[in-house]
């Protein structure tokens, strides 16, 4: 079986998931890790992302924990950050959240989905109670992408 059928499979999965019992994802999922096996960080990664999706978030920390270890692709390694970052917030551990997308975000300021890293991040700084921080991620994320206005909110931003 190819890497690319997998993965077609995998994506499938994902698009039907949310007319599909919790069950079903999940065993769906599960039944495309086995295949590819524990020492592959794709598969380890999608083992992960399902309980994530399913509110697992215990379970899912040590899967993802083990796909970033083993070594992701670029593709999902920038994901596995993310939604690590995200289940560590969720389980109460903010700061560590922080210090994760902190990291990445430095290693990567220009990354694709360095955007979504800092929306994770003021969600986290959020949850941490560090609520002004939070605004001036947010704003100055946000600041780049509006047709009007851009210079005046990232100079409100600054001024936090």
């Amino acid at each position: 079986m190819s890497d690319a059928d997998w993965e077609a499979r995998v994506a499938a999965v994902w698009t039907e998931a949310g007319d599909l019992s919790d069950d079903a994802v999940l065993e769906a999922i599960d039944d495309l890790v086995i295949e590819r096996g524990r020492e592959d960080a794709a598969a380890i990664f999608e083992a992960a992302s399902v309980r994530d999706y399913l509110g697992r978030e215990a379970e899912a920390e040590a899967f993802y924990r083990r796909a970033l270890e083993i070594g992701l692709d670029e593709v999902r390694h920038p994901q596995a950050v993310i939604q690590l970052a995200s289940t560590l917030r969720n389980l109460g551990r903010p700061d560590e959240s922080i210090t994760l997308l902190r990291g990445w975000i430095v290693r990567h300021p220009e990354h694709p989905l360095a955007d979504a890293g800092r929306a994770f991040l003021s969600l986290a700084l959020l949850s941490a109670g560090h609520d002004r921080e939070a605004a001036l991620v947010a704003l100055r994320t946000l600041a780049p992408t509006l047709p009007q206005y851009a210079t005046a909110v990232a100079e409100y931003a600054e001024e936090l």
